[in-house]
């Protein structure tokens, strides 16, 4: 009797173990499942060869992904502080019109006018930061107040300030000619970070609701990257070698012929935050503010550094898939970015990250992008009509988010008082009952 209890008792545990393991590798199997579905419905060539499965597919669904990828790592930030940041689509073509212009203008133009400053910002903080850091290690060797003094202060605002003031001089000075890639990877992104900073001086200091911020950003981002274009150009071309500079194709080519260098930048992005995410003080931030933002300041946590850092990241790397665009696309376009904002979202939602903030991961990101890259392209493939891809995508996401949420014990509810609805007078006869007293 005993023998058998102890097995009932170990079937139980080996259950509630694989119930543990597949629900926390859910996303996984879908990823896979959603592979199987892509090879098994895939069309074959003339040869005879799985188009899914070829080198050439592959490789662009990586390409694909790049631009809405490295837009949902900044996403993915946003959303784990419990906010949201819809200026991305808008801030990605400003990115885009920016940086076509740098690569085929000659001389000073609208772009230098938002690239001077923006490194001017981007310098000024960056080198601050780096000077504050340098005196916190020291003050852990060094006992004194002398770091913490007035004039210590002032002397890092001097230098980060002069440091900022001498790079910005350097990207003016660039105008005379065509821009190359590293000016082109410097000051674009630079302007992306300089509108999310805005969203975020304007979320923490007029304690605005984040939607409505990124919301109004989104829609001047769009009449800013216009008036940057000018009121007579819709789309500014870029050709490799005759009016830009031929070393941009490195940004769209293969390394070994397989591997797109797009997906490659998104795959270091994504291991690069992820690292900050685990294993960095900002990370844990990120997550306390997400979980309880109250708490988390009272805990200590720089609540309001720690989200405009936050926003001007999402503009940074917003503005960066910017670059990728144009280098995939070959022009840069005031409305390149439309819709963008949604499908990160998206793919973050997919990729288990909770809207309400504080829980998520990037390596779910990254499963949420794939996902997304790889049912686009199998329905491409199959030649589905683009308006029925748009139904599906979002009953997917709409699934997605119930089982990321857990939802399943509100649909029983719901479906209980439906059931409870076609029984009134059981329901009346009981109340009846119950409230009749014994003396009646």
């Amino acid at each position: 009797m005993t023998g058998t209890g102890e097995h009932i008792v170990r079937s139980s545990n080996t259950t509630e173990r694989l119930k543990s393991v597949l629900k926390s590798t859910k996303l996984y199997w879908g990823l896979a499942l959603l592979f199987l579905v892509g090879v098994i419905s895939s069309p074959v060539s003339s040869k005879g060869n799985n188009i899914f499965l070829s080198f050439g597919n592959l490789s662009d669904v990586f390409r694909q992904i790049s631009v809405t990828g490295i837009t949902a790592v900044g996403m993915t930030l946003v959303i784990l502080i419990a906010g949201i940041d819809l200026s991305v689509g808008s801030v990605l073509a400003l990115g885009s019109v920016v940086c076509a212009m740098l690569l085929t203008n000659e001389g000073w133009s609208s772009a230098y006018l938002l690239g001077v400053p923006a490194i001017f910002l981007l310098g000024f903080l960056v080198m601050f930061g780096v000077l504050t850091l340098g005196v916190k290690l020291q003050r852990r060797v060094t006992v004194g107040a002398a770091i913490n003094s007035p004039s210590a202060q002032r002397l890092m605002l001097t230098i980060a300030a002069l440091t900022a003031l001498v790079l910005a001089l350097g990207v003016s000075l660039s105008s005379d000619g065509k821009a190359g890639v590293l000016l082109v990877l410097l000051v674009v992104p630079a302007v992306g970070f300089m509108l999310g900073t805005i969203n975020g001086l304007i979320i923490v200091g007029g304690r605005l609701q984040p939607f409505i911020v990124t919301l109004a950003m989104m829609v001047a981002g769009l009449g800013i990257a216009r008036l940057t274009a000018g009121q007579n150009t819709a789309v500014w071309p870029v050709y490799t070698g005759s009016n830009a500079t031929a070393d941009f194709e490195a940004l769209r080519s293969l390394i070994f012929g397989i591997i797109p260098v797009p997906g490659v930048i998104f795959a270091g992005i994504i291991l690069l935050f992820w690292v900050i995410l685990k294993f960095t003080k900002f990370g844990r931030y990120i997550y306390a503010i997400g979980g309880n933002e109250e708490a988390a300041r009272l805990a200590g946590v720089p609540v309001w550094r720690v989200k405009i850092t936050v926003y001007a990241i999402s503009g940074y790397l917003a503005a960066l898939a910017g670059i990728l665009y144009v280098a995939q696309y070959r022009q840069g376009k005031p409305d390149a970015g439309m819709g963008l904002e949604l499908d990160a979202i998206a793919a973050v939602v997919i990729g288990g990250t909770s809207l309400m903030g504080g829980r998520g991961s990037m390596i779910g990101t990254l499963v949420g992008v794939l996902i997304f890259g790889f049912l686009s392209n199998i329905l491409q493939l199959n030649n589905i009509d683009s308006n029925t891809q748009l139904v599906l995508k979002g009953v997917i996401i709409i699934i997605a988010v119930l089982l990321q949420e857990r939802r399943s014990s509100g649909w029983l509810f719901f479906l209980s008082q439906l059931k409870a609805r076609d029984t009134p007078d059981k329901q009346v006869s009981a109340s009846i009952k119950i409230s009749r007293r014994p003396d009646d």
